[in-house]
């Protein structure tokens, strides 16, 4: 284990520009993975951190020694004061611990005839998150985000995506009109005044489900190219249901009608 004991080392300064930067963390390709519970997300998948930043008072946690044990006797240790360590933690109550990891990149090529989960200019990264966390619980493997989205691999989507990231398929940055106008399956989109509705929609077949932004909906050059627009019947008096929450109804009734 090595220490790092000032404001001005080097390394410390490294790692303080990935934690506020998602321009520097796309120039190093590297992330970090704030938490038990991320990081072990990580592990469960294959993953191996770079290094591993602790807290001192991280190294009286049992969980956060038990980690360390644990972790191969090549992955780098550091450990900070407390207050340093707070100036990388991404929660008011740091976790103690930090992975440093390699930008993860997807295992498998876009698939036009799989079950997908299309994000069209979507600008909040927690329902960004929050519908991550939904695809990889309702077995969707394959997420494409438009270049307008949130960044998938933020600290707030990882955060709000509860370790979903590594069971997916992240395609960021993706021509979604150019997709859609190709797949294979059919696309699908929400609407509170759509005539037909989700529980009438043949779900046999693989399908694209499409959600736009929280405030202007799809791009025209994506509503175009879905094929298909279905309502989520809603007999309450609220207007919408957030694009996180109306997600994990159309994956889960996915699901539903599969079984």
């Amino acid at each position: 284990m090595k220490r790092i004991s000032g404001r001005d080392n080097p390394h410390y300064k490294a790692l303080k520009r990935l934690h506020e930067s998602g321009r520097e963390r796309r120039r190093s390709g590297h992330l970090l993975l704030d938490g038990m519970h991320l990081i072990a997300a990580h592990a469960a998948h294959g993953g191996i951190p770079e290094e591993l930043l602790v807290s001192d008072s991280g190294l009286v946690r049992p969980e956060i020694a038990a980690c360390l044990a644990n972790h191969s006797a090549g992955t780098p240790i550091t450990i900070l004061s407390d207050a340093l360590f707070a100036g990388l933690a991404q929660v008011d109550t740091p976790s103690g611990i930090i992975g440093v990891i390699v930008w993860p990149q997807p295992v498998h090529a876009i698939d036009h005839a799989a079950d997908t989960v299309a994000l069209d200019g979507i600008q909040d990264p927690g329902n960004v998150g929050s519908i991550l966390r939904s695809a990889a619980a309702a077995g969707f493997r394959q997420v494409l985000l438009s270049a307008d989205c949130a960044q998938a691999w933020s600290p707030k989507t990882l955060r709000a995506a509860m370790g979903a990231h590594f069971q997916l398929d992240l395609h960021e940055g993706s021509d979604l009109p150019s997709f859609l106008g190709a797949y294979r399956g059919q696309a699908v989109a929400t609407s509170p005044t759509a005539p037909d509705s989700l529980y009438g929609l043949d779900l046999a077949a693989p399908v694209a489900w499409v959600f736009g932004s929280e405030g202007q909906g799809l791009h025209d050059s994506v509503l175009a190219v879905t094929r298909r627009q279905v309502r989520i019947p809603m007999p309450g008096a609220s207007e919408s249901l957030n694009v996180a929450a109306a997600a994990a109804v159309c994956l889960f009734e996915t699901v539903r009608r599969r079984l």
